[in-house]
């Protein structure tokens, strides 16, 4: 299956541009797609070609490729509001483009196939982030309630929009001065927080995993995701490789050892994992995923990756 995932994000947003531009009939979004499908594509290439220990690197290229032209491009020089609060309010105007259509396809709807790969592969925020020097983290004591915040977040992002439309008649105003200052204010409030954290924690993606608000619309989609990272019980040796591996510091040498698909919503399939273990106990499968397995139980349906030695069945 991995083999098959930089033509897979062609595919993919090639339909998408082809959909948009039929039904809008602008030609942009053939550009703007085929360009995304285009530097995700390659990046997934570079990373199926480049040694293991260097793998990484192509997932750094697409996310400098998408994430620049997403900030640079269409925030700074097309001054759209490409924040949290932008998708609100273009949202609520009836404005379909620019950031909703942003939002439907990384943040609600394609979940449903890649789960939070926006946030592994193509995010401007990460792709800074991922620059910091705590790339492999060590599990974080006594900070769970802190995921919170992400939610707290939403809701004053939220807030502030419904208080703006409804208490202070503020309205988009297309590629203005204004929602070009929104979105720098509102990045470097990220970056900002991002770095604060990352160095507080020892963590780069301590910001993804406990203060941005955008996994709130992430987490359900992604839990029924069609692409997750599987475990092969079989060839895992427990030795933790993998979760030294995670940015996000999941473990995923439990599932690995169940032989279970990585079914945490904090996974980003950022691909570190598999790149990490040493006896090729994890890879990426396709399959429709039940909505709420018992833990421990194994998933209903389950995909063989090519090549991977069958499982034993187990004694009753």
């Amino acid at each position: 299956m991995t083999r098959t995932l930089p033509f897979m994000a062609m595919l993919v947003f090639a339909a998408i541009a082809l959909v948009l531009w039929q039904a809008t009939g602008r030609a942009f979004y053939l550009y703007n797609f085929g360009y995304i499908g285009l530097a995700i594509g390659l990046g997934m290439w570079l990373y199926m070609k480049l040694p293991r220990r260097q793998r990484y690197i192509g997932r750094r290229v697409a996310q400098f490729l998408v994430g620049s032209y997403m900030l640079l491009f269409l925030g700074v020089i097309a001054r759209e509001n490409m924040q949290i609060e932008g998708f609100f309010l273009y949202a609520l105007s009836g404005y379909f483009a620019g950031s909703v259509i942003h939002y439907l396809v990384a943040k609600i709807f394609g979940p449903l196939l890649f789960g939070r790969g926006w946030c592994g592969w193509s995010c401007w925020t990460a792709m800074v982030l991922d620059l910091l020097p705590f790339r492999k983290p060590k599990p974080q004591q006594g900070h769970s309630h802190w995921g919170n915040l992400r939610y707290a977040h939403f809701a004053l992002s939220l807030g502030l929009v419904a208080f703006l439309w409804w208490g202070k008649g503020y309205r988009i105003q297309e590629q203005s001065a204004a929602e070009l200052t929104w979105l720098l204010a509102g990045n470097a409030a990220y970056y900002a927080s991002g770095i604060g954290l990352a160095f507080l924690l020892r963590q780069n993606r301590a910001f993804c995993q406990y203060l941005c608000p955008i996994p709130t619309l992430q987490k359900l989609p992604a839990r029924l995701s069609l692409l997750k990272v599987a475990g092969l019980a079989e060839r895992c040796r427990g030795c933790g490789a993998c979760n030294r591996a995670c940015p996000m510091a999941l473990d995923v040498r439990s599932f690995a050892q169940r032989g279970q698909r990585v079914l945490s919503t904090e996974c980003i399939f950022c691909l570190e994992c598999i790149d990490a273990c040493p006896y090729d106990a994890l890879t990426v499968t396709c399959q429709v995923e039940l909505p709420t397995p018992r833990p421990g139980s194994q998933p209903a349906v389950k995909t063989q990756e090519r090549g991977a030695s069958p499982r034993a069945p187990s004694s009753p």
